[in-house]
């Protein structure tokens, strides 16, 4: 299936925004709590909790871990989930629970969608369910 408008340069800097940060020095993550914003390109991610994991190597992120209710906008497509895991290193996110994604007036639900952002494809599982609009429905 493809997302055309979820397609994004992973390679652009992440902006994190949020009310809290807590950092844990002993495994090396930093945890963002209250009306999280994550923003790459034109791509909008929001959260009440998102954890981040370092790359011990480059010292950039390697994956967003955001809870409670997820967001995920980019131009017309929005999605919707319980959490989400976001590998900028691998160009992925895996969207689980209760996933909502938005094209225009199409609907598709199901319980995890992995998000390939370099191509702009998708992979929905666990009981897919779609509304897709013809002319003027």
């Amino acid at each position: 299936m493809a997302f055309g408008s979820l397609q994004q340069d992973t390679n652009q800097p992440v902006e994190v925004n949020a009310d809290s940060l807590s950092v844990n020095q002993a495994d090396g993550t930093a945890t963002f709590s209250g009306n999280v914003l994550i923003s790459q390109g034109g791509m909008r991610m929001s959260a009440p909790e998102v954890q981040v994991f370092y790359n011990e190597e480059s010292s950039g992120i390697s994956r967003l871990v955001a809870t409670g209710g997820v967001l995920l906008v980019k131009d017309q497509d929005a999605a919707e989930s319980r959490e989400a895991d976001y590998s900028v290193e691998g160009g992925t996110v895996v969207m689980v629970g209760d996933v909502l994604l938005t094209q225009g007036n199409n609907t598709l639900h199901s319980q995890k969608m992995t998000v390939n952002l370099e191509t702009g494809t998708a992979q929905m599982e666990g009981r897919v369910k779609t509304i897709l609009r013809t002319g003027d429905n």
